[in-house]
């Protein structure tokens, strides 16, 4: 059964320092667990990035095999019918893989479902920074390190970073940290909020989660 849960956000700005405004976020989740959902949609995320293009030839598709290699008696040898018989060097391929089609559609309620449930669950790992897109900050991995730390975000742990829109200065800033991941709010998916230990979103950010996923 799916319950409405409030969740409220403390904001920092660019200096580290906590503001009075709060981000609020409505959010509909399971009430019970939602983790065969969750399992559901990490495996369609998964298979769809599956790009199911490897093929091997069959014995008619392989060049050549058009004329018998020798008669079929009185040669001692064992009977063949063609060089590009699978059990030859250079013949085709038994049962080998054809392109197809892996990806698993889901239900577009039972997806924002997963990823409203995956935000509430992880709601105490969630940071909010004001103007992170907007405003013109460094693009200096150094810089950013320093913000994180002032608001009290370890990079050494994997870091999930949403925003609204990528900026040149923020793609610099933030591409040289090895644990860190930078998504628009409109691809967020539940893979990436699973595997991130801490995650940084942005009061526009958030504009975007609510008007894609909690409408």
């Amino acid at each position: 059964m799916a319950v409405q849960k409030f969740v409220t956000y403390n904001v920092f700005n660019l200096e580290g320092q906590l503001l009075t405004d709060e981000q609020k976020l409505e959010l509909t989740v399971l009430e019970e667990s939602g983790n065969y959902l969750l399992h559901k949609d990490i495996l369609r995320h998964q298979n769809n990035q599956r790009q199911g293009t490897v093929s091997t030839k069959t014995r008619s598709e392989v060049r050549g095999g058009g004329r018998k290699p020798w008669k079929q008696k009185g040669t001692g040898r064992a009977r063949a019918g063609s060089n590009r018989s699978p059990l030859w060097k250079g013949g085709g391929v038994t049962f080998g893989p054809k392109p197809k089609q892996f990806s698993i559609k889901l239900n577009q309620k039972e997806r924002k479902l997963a990823l409203q449930t995956l935000l509430y669950n992880k709601r105490k790992n969630i940071s909010i920074i004001e103007n992170l897109e907007t405003s013109s900050i460094q693009s200096k991995t150094n810089a950013f390190c320093q913000l994180c730390q002032k608001c009290g975000i370890d990079t050494n742990q994997k870091l999930l970073v949403v925003v609204s829109k990528k900026t040149p200065e923020l793609k610099l800033a933030t591409q040289n940290i090895k644990n860190l991941e930078l998504i628009l709010a409109t691809n967020l998916n539940t893979f990436s909020l699973l595997k991130a230990k801490q995650i940084l979103l942005t009061p526009l950010a958030i504009s975007d989660i609510k008007e894609m996923y909690c409408g």
